[in-house]
């Protein structure tokens, strides 16, 4: 594309990870030209560039997309590099049209047409789909800038593995099940600090008899009744969403017979270092933030927000901007919305929209 030219586009999928792989497959089965542009250099890097201990708490047997199951149909744990590869396979197979490297930094609307813009470059099209997770903007306090410069700090996306750390204690900020398994990993050899109330921790261990019996159960609960259009799920949603998910395979007795200190929320810094809510000073040489994220999508300049920032949709659909769907939101529709398990539903669905609403006639008056 030379500069300043801007490109003609049906349908532009905007993110390269399993949910814009999911929408893809069900684009291209159902033949409609589109186009999936993705940050990353490599398909598959939203997962290979986490921590390198990360597997998944989900058995491989459940972890497939739609079109294709993951390879290995048993009860094992993927790595981070393994469901990496297999997304990477997926696009491979099914030959979906991604271009890397390539960030959208605003999405607009001229008359019935969607124009992104990247760089120097846009795309002009009839349908977008933003196909990316609620965890695009990680986020730390305003006072994280007030800490000694000598404290060694970073968040969790960046956070690979201990060598990146100082010697001494580690405050860890964020008790759901990242900050528990990082925790976890990092008492194995130096004090950990694990701040912030508990999200409580499921019943079973995923690796164990207990997750094989009850997770095949919850997958179908999950799925089935933990949804926007079933009254349970419809109360259970604004709670889910405001708290971190429980535990699965890190528990509380686990980081406390690893000898992991709990603590309160870290709320300010005295004299550089980090203050906890009962007033205690806590001198550790690094702080590892694993509290949460924003939704990041400052660049979509759209009527698609409510006064809390939030995306209003139903199940996907931007009702306030025809044409305009999301797909790997937390929770859009279900509990399992952001996972490979549920996510080909809600692609299915958005992209079953979009083909019939092509199909119909356009009248002119």
């Amino acid at each position: 594309m030379r500069h300043g030219e801007r490109e003609q586009i049906d349908t532009l999928v905007i993110g390269g990870g399993q949910a814009g792989l999911a929408v893809g497959y069900h684009l291209s089965r159902r033949g409609v030209p589109f186009l999936i542009v993705d940050a990353n250099e490599r398909t598959g890097d939203a997962w290979r560039n986490r921590w390198d201990s990360l597997r998944l708490f989900t058995a491989n047997k459940f972890n497939g997309l739609p079109g294709m199951p993951y390879p290995d149909q048993t009860w094992s744990f993927a790595t981070k590099d393994e469901i990496a590869n297999f997304l990477e396979s997926y696009a491979h197979h099914f030959e979906l049209p991604i271009r890397h490297s390539v960030e959208v930094t605003r999405l607009t609307k001229e008359g019935d047409r969607f124009v992104a813009v990247i760089d120097d470059r846009e795309y002009e099209a009839d349908n977008v789909v933003v196909a990316m997770s609620s965890y695009q903007e990680p986020t730390v306090p305003e006072f994280a800038s007030e800490l000694d410069p000598r404290i060694v700090q970073m968040h969790m996306v960046d956070y690979k593995n201990p060598r990146q750390l100082r010697e001494g204690g580690v405050l860890v900020v964020g008790a759901g099940n990242s900050g528990a398994e990082i925790a976890f990993e990092l008492v194995q050899d130096r004090h950990v600090l694990l701040s912030g109330p508990s999200t409580g921790q499921a019943p079973f261990r995923p690796e164990r008899l207990s997750g094989r019996i009850l997770i095949p159960i919850l997958s179908r609960l999950i799925l089935r009744v933990l949804n926007t259009s079933t009254p349970i799920g419809k109360r259970a949603r604004p709670k889910i969403l405001r708290r971190g998910a429980p535990l699965v395979r890190v528990k509380e007795r686990d980081l406390a017979k690893a000898g992991v200190e709990r603590v309160g929320r870290t709320v300010g810094v005295v004299d550089g270092y980090p203050e906890l809510d009962d007033g205690r000073v806590v001198d550790v040489s690094n702080v590892v933030w694993c509290n949460g994220f924003e939704l990041g999508f400052s660049w979509i300049d759209l009527p698609v927000f409510d006064e809390s920032g939030k995306v209003v949709h139903d199940r996907g659909v931007a009702q306030a901007v025809p044409g305009l769907y999301f797909v790997g939101l937390r929770f859009l529709y279900s509990i399992a919305s952001d996972t490979l398990l549920g996510v080909g539903r809600d692609a299915d669905r958005v992209v079953g929209i979009i083909s019939r609403t092509r199909s119909v006639p356009q009248t002119v008056s």
